[in-house]
């Protein structure tokens, strides 16, 4: 059986809560915060503008070699400018469990991402993760910190 992985990060952005959750909540804005290189692109028609609870969002990715996946997540939970959760319902993974909170601070805003996933075919998956997975992902959130940085500012300590 593969193990379960995962991701936690958290980044400072000098900008309202109202600001944050209305970028970050937007399916639209994803694309935005993720690297050109995976081809991402949404390809649901009826996801909506506003995130809820039960909507779906279907996309497509690139992830490996150029050959288009298609991805459909689910949000399954929100609580309106404090956290939201999405979760795959067909994919790349057989677990995908992502948690999006948000937290007014002096400043700005702290927004954590913790991330559960589980690669499919046991060890086979493991080796996987240790060899591409893993570091793709690593780079898909280091991208998306940058980008942040980019739209938002750096956050003054």
């Amino acid at each position: 059986m593969s193990k379960v992985y995962s991701i936690k990060t958290i980044q400072k952005i000098p900008i309202s809560l109202d600001t944050a959750w209305d970028f970050f909540s937007s399916p639209d804005n994803l694309k935005k915060i993720t690297p050109d290189n995976l081809g991402f692109e949404i390809i649901s028609k009826h996801h909506g503008d506003k995130m809820y609870a039960g909507q779906i969002i279907e996309y497509t990715v690139r992830p490996v070699l150029g050959i288009p996946l298609y991805w459909m997540t689910e949000i399954t939970q929100v609580d309106d400018k404090k956290f939201f959760i999405d979760e795959q319902r067909y994919g790349p993974y057989s677990l995908w469990h992502h948690q999006h909170h948000f937290k007014a601070i002096e400043g700005g805003v702290e927004m954590m991402d913790i991330v559960h996933y589980k690669l499919p075919l046991w060890f086979i998956g493991d080796i996987g993760n240790a060899i591409l997975v893993k570091h793709q992902l690593k780079n898909i959130f280091d991208f998306r910190y940058k980008k942040v940085e980019e739209l938002f500012g750096v956050m003054e300590h």
